[in-house]
C-alpha cells in the first residue's frame, strides 16, 4: 500500500503548518475561542478567506523578490494587508465627516503594494462565484477595479485637486456606498451607549453581560496604567479637553471574532467632550497581533521601526487614513502592545448580500478601486513617518505605466487560480476540522 500523500493531503499539512505558525501561541490558551473563529470560517469559501491571511502570503511569497510591477519602491510601501471585499466600511473622521473607505487595519505593513490587489481580486473572484457570475463576469469585475484603481492612482500622481477625486461622503458616494453612509448617519451615539451601559447612582457604567467580563481590581489597576500611557501618544489636538479622558468604568472582553480570537481586550467607557450622559465614549485596548504579511517580509528597516504591535497597528492606520479616529492611539500592558482606538457608533459595513446585479456590483467594485488607490497615496512621504520617504502613487503610476495593458490581466489570472485555490482549500480546511485533525481544538 502507497504512503505516498495525495495533493489534498499535502495541501493539509501544509494549511496546518502555517495555522501552527500564524494562531498556535493564542489557540493554545484559548482553543474555545478558536474553536468559535473556525467554525465562522468554515460557513463559506469567502468566510475562510477572511480567516487566513496567513495563508495567503506564505503562498504569494514567491514574489517577494521581484515579480512585474514591483522595484525598489513599489515593493516598499505602506499596505492594508487584508484587503478583501468586505474590509470596507464608514467611519467619522476627525474632522466630523462620515467617510466611507477601507476600514480594520490589524493587518497593515509595509510590502508591495501588488499584494493589496491580488488579495482583493481573489475575495472578487470568491464573491462573484458565489453569485453564481461567470467567470467571464468575474474577469470583467476585476478589469474594473484594476482600470478603476490605475485611473485615480494616475490623477493623485499628477496633482489632481481635492474636489477632482473627493472622498466618498454623504454628497459624493452613490448606490450601496451611500446607502452605509445613510445607515451611518441614522445611527447615534446614544444608540450604542445604551446598548452597552445604564445609569446607576446618577452615572454611566458598562451593564453586565453581552460578553463583558468583571476584572479584579489588579487587572483593572494594570488597565488604567495603560490607558495613562495611551494618552501620551495622542496628537495635541485629541487632547483639548481634559475632562474628556475620565474614566468612569472598564470590563474586559474575549475577542471571538474571525479575526480577534483569543486576544484579550478591554473596554473602557469615558467622560466624552461634555459633562452630559449621551456623550460619553466608549473606547476599546485590546492586544496588537502579529500581521500576517510582517511574516513573509525580511527588511530589517521595516521591522526595527515599530516598538510593538499596537505601535504598528496605530502608525500604519494614521499613514492608511486620511483624518484617522482622534482616539486612535497604543500602549502597552503585561509587555505586549496595545491597539486603542474608539467603538465608533457610526461603522457600517459594506453589505454585500443585497447587491446581486452585476452593473451594480460594477459600479461597486470600481468605487472600491477607487477607494484603494486613495489609501495607497495617503500613505506616502506627506504622511510624516520616515518608513516610505516617497510619494507612492508616482512610483505605482509609473509601474503601471509601463505596461498598462498587463496590470489588469495579471490580477484577472490571479484571481480565478487563487480564487479556486481558496475553494478547494476550504473544503480541505472543513475535513481538517470535523475530524478532529486540527491539533489542539
Amino acid at each position: 500500500m502507497s504512503t505516498q500523500l495525495t495533493q489534498a493531503e499535502q495541501r493539509g499539512e501544509h494549511i496546518l503548518a502555517v495555522f501552527d505558525t500564524a494562531f498556535g501561541e493564542l489557540l493554545a490558551a484559548d482553543p474555545a475561542a478558536f474553536r468559535v473563529k473556525f467554525r465562522k470560517m468554515a460557513a463559506s469559501a469567502f468566510a475562510f478567506y477572511r480567516g487566513t491571511a496567513c495563508l495567503f502570503y506564505s503562498d504569494v511569497e514567491r514574489e517577494r523578490s521581484g515579480g512585474p510591477y514591483l522595484d525598489e519602491r513599489t515593493s516598499r510601501v505602506w499596505i492594508h494587508g487584508d484587503l478583501h471585499a468586505e474590509n470596507f466600511g464608514t467611519y467619522m473622521d476627525a474632522n466630523g465627516r462620515l467617510i466611507f473607505n477601507v476600514n480594520d487595519f490589524d493587518e497593515a505593513y509595509v510590502g508591495p503594494f501588488t499584494w493589496d490587489l491580488k488579495r482583493f481580486a481573489a475575495s472578487v473572484a470568491l464573491i462573484g462565484y458565489t453569485k453564481a457570475l461567470s467567470d467571464e463576469m468575474i474577469s470583467d469585475l476585476v478589469r474594473t477595479y484594476a482600470t478603476a484603481y490605475r485611473e485615480r492612482v494616475h490623477a493623485l500622481a499628477t496633482g489632481a485637486k481635492d474636489d477632482e477625486v473627493p472622498p466618498f461622503t454623504l454628497e459624493t458616494a452613490e448606490g450601496p456606498l451611500l446607502d452605509a453612509l445613510r445607515d451611518a448617519r441614522s445611527l447615534t451615539r446614544f444608540g450604542l451607549l445604551e446598548s452597552m451601559t445604564g445609569i446607576r447612582d446618577f452615572e454611566r457604567r458598562f451593564s453586565a453581560g453581552g460578553g463583558s467580563i468583571e476584572l479584579d481590581a489588579a487587572t483593572r489597576y494594570k488597565v488604567l496604567a495603560a490607558f495613562d500611557g495611551y494618552l501620551e501618544t495622542l496628537p495635541e489636538s485629541s487632547l483639548t479637553r481634559p475632562d474628556s479622558y475620565r474614566v468612569k468604568d472598564v470590563v474586559g472582553r474575549r475577542g471571538i471574532g474571525i479575526g480577534s480570537a483569543g486576544l484579550p481586550s478591554y473596554n473602557i467607557l469615558l467622560e466624552g467632550n461634555s459633562d452630559a450622559l449621551e456623550n460619553d465614549v466608549v473606547i476599546y485596548m485590546k492586544q496588537g497581533q502579529t500581521p500576517a504579511v510582517s511574516r513573509h517580509i525580511t527588511d530589517e528597516a521595516v521591522r526595527s521601526y515599530f516598538r510593538h504591535e499596537g505601535h504598528r497597528t496605530v502608525i500604519s492606520q494614521r499613514a492608511l487614513q486620511d483624518h484617522a479616529d482622534p482616539w486612535l492611539g497604543w500602549t502597552e500592558l503585561d509587555g505586549a502592545g496595545q491597539l486603542v482606538a474608539e467603538i465608533s457608533p457610526y461603522a457600517v459595513d459594506l453589505d454585500w448580500s443585497d447587491i446581486d446585479d452585476p452593473a451594480e456590483i460594477a459600479a461597486v467594485v470600481a468605487d472600491l478601486g477607487r477607494a484603494t488607490a486613495t489609501m495607497h497615496a495617503a500613505a506616502d512621504d506627506q504622511s510624516g513617518h520616515s518608513l516610505v520617504p516617497f510619494s507612492t502613487e508616482r512610483a505605482i503610476d509609473a509601474v503601471i505605466a509601463a505596461d498598462e495593458h498587463g496590470f489588469a490581466e495579471l490580477l484577472v489570472e490571479f484571481a480565478h487560480s487563487y480564487g479556486a485555490r481558496a475553494r478547494a482549500d476550504h473544503q480541505i480546511f472543513v475535513d481538517l476540522f470535523r475530524n478532529g485533525r486540527i491539533p489542539g481544538l
